[in-house]
């Protein structure tokens, strides 16, 4: 078990000092233009409630996932008498922000759904509680989870952060009648191929789905690139704010491409290496042909919405779409694996989600309660049942699996890669602000028509965010 501050045996939180003067004054340096307004309007805290239960406030950003957690809520208030549970949602698009503002004005919920990209800042700021005292004082098993995740929330101090609650994959959605009237058999979609000079027998696949407004598919003669009615392959965002996860990491990472020199705690990014700009290259050609809408018309539209208008045939996205695809009414949707790379693999992103606690909040042991309620069998083969996600406990994720298959869903395209090792881990670094701040505009340019080279300059400015520490 990693070391941590304080003795084993204590309580942990409940010894440990509410938000520090130094820790205001690290939130106050990272975050800037805080207007009284916003911070007053920010929710959080815990606080009594009239049958004499503390109100312990948590917060997530996915709505569908909230009635699952909403369920386990209710399962552990009636399960004791000390606490109760205030569930709040807040979109993806402001939830980050509403955190940062509760931060700092310490009103900041006691629990909150984290995620790999933020975490390393928020250690650093004194912002989580450490929790490997109270694992150790309430012998939690930790063999239990899905194989390395526990590892992916211990700090690069040593010291725990947060328990797992779930993982996710990338896969292929596409309209099953689409492909069927372009000739295609879905079991054709099972082990495509791509390289960044033709694309492989995946693009070939994309070509042939994507037609014109006069009916026209982009294999033909006569196919109008600049009057696309349906796209083979639709795109959503540029990927800078998730190292590309549902966009180009599949490609890449199959090409050969790392992201860091060492992951978790990489201090050197490779957006400069030949694997990855090759990807980009290719990337920029789907556009250039027609093949995938262009940024200015897929920024900000998601993929799923375009399936359901006819606008798509296929969609690269994560595991915990899977409800909303294959729930658009009228439409067939099935689900194909990430194609097979130069390197003789396929590829997917991995990200795993956990719990923390917010070091400032008024009531740690009972935000302790919740998280290790939440991480438990009995919350996870909640949230199983209720399988919009994949939960972190191997026997809990089993049970969304089966669940799926009852509705004649077939998610093997992202059990497999977990199950045969070809999944890789979202990059675990600090400065995950600064550099995301960084990729956002590099990668629109980059979709936009910029020329890949350009990612040099945006490398070496996040190397060089390391150089100074």
């Amino acid at each position: 078990m990693a070391s941590t501050s304080g003795t084993p045996g204590t309580t942990g939180p409940a010894a440990l000092p509410r938000a520090s003067v130094r820790l205001r004054r690290r939130l106050l340096g990272g975050v800037t233009a805080l207007s009284a307004l916003a911070l007053t309007a920010c929710g959080g805290g815990a606080f009594g409630t009239g049958d004499g239960r503390t109100t312990i406030t948590y917060w997530l950003w996915d709505a569908n996932q909230q009635p699952a957690y909403q369920q386990c809520a209710e399962d552990f208030e009636n399960s004791q008498s000390e606490y109760r549970i205030d569930v709040q949602q807040h979109g993806w698009e402001d939830y980050w922000t509403q955190l940062a503002l509760g931060f700092v004005s310490d009103s900041a919920p006691d629990v909150f759904t984290n995620h790999l990209s933020k975490y390393p800042e928020y250690v650093t700021r004194d912002l989580l509680m450490p929790l490997d005292d109270l694992v150790e004082r309430d012998h939690l098993p930790l063999d239990i989870y899905e194989e390395g995740l526990t590892e992916l929330w211990t700090g690069e101090d040593g010291a725990r952060y947060g328990l797992p609650k779930d993982w996710d994959a990338v896969g292929l959605f596409y309209n099953e009648d689409m492909l069927r009237e372009a000739g295609l058999d879905p079991a054709q979609l099972q082990n495509l191929t791509w390289n960044p000079e033709d694309g492989g027998t995946y693009e070939d696949v994309i070509a042939r789905l994507t037609v014109d407004e006069n009916g026209v598919r982009g294999d033909e003669p006569g196919f109008d690139k600049h009057h696309v009615r349906t796209y083979g392959l639709w795109m959503q965002g540029a990927g800078g704010d998730g190292f590309g996860q549902a966009q180009w990491s599949m490609y890449a990472v199959s090409n050969g491409f790392q992201y860091t020199d060492t992951n978790p705690w990489g201090t050197h990014f490779n957006f400069d290496q030949p694997a990855f700009q090759e990807t980009m290259t290719w990337w920029q050609h789907l556009i250039e042909e027609g093949y995938s809408p262009a940024f200015a018309v897929q920024d900000g539209q998601q993929s799923a919405d375009q399936m359901a208008a006819g606008n798509a045939a296929m969609a690269m996205d994560g595991s915990w779409m899977t409800g909303t695809f294959t729930g658009i009414e009228g439409i067939r949707v099935g689900i194909a694996p990430t194609p097979i790379g130069p390197s003789g693999e396929r590829a997917s992103m991995s990200n795993s989600l956990a719990d923390s606690i917010f070091a400032g909040t008024d009531h740690p042991e009972g935000a302790w309660e919740w998280v290790k309620y939440l991480a438990s069998p009995a919350c996870q083969r909640v949230v199983g049942e209720y399988h919009v996600v994949f939960p972190a406990i191997t026997e809990a994720w089993h049970v969304a699996q089966q669940k799926f298959a009852e509705e004649g869903i077939d998610v093997s395209p992202f059990t497999d890669q977990v199950e045969q090792g070809t999944t890789f881990r979202f990059p675990i670094t600090e400065h995950a602000g600064e550099i995301s701040a960084l990729l956002i505009p590099a990668f629109e340019a980059v979709m936009s028509g910029a020329p890949v080279d350009s990612l040099d300059e945006v490398n070496e400015e996040i190397n060089g965010l390391f150089e100074e520490d």
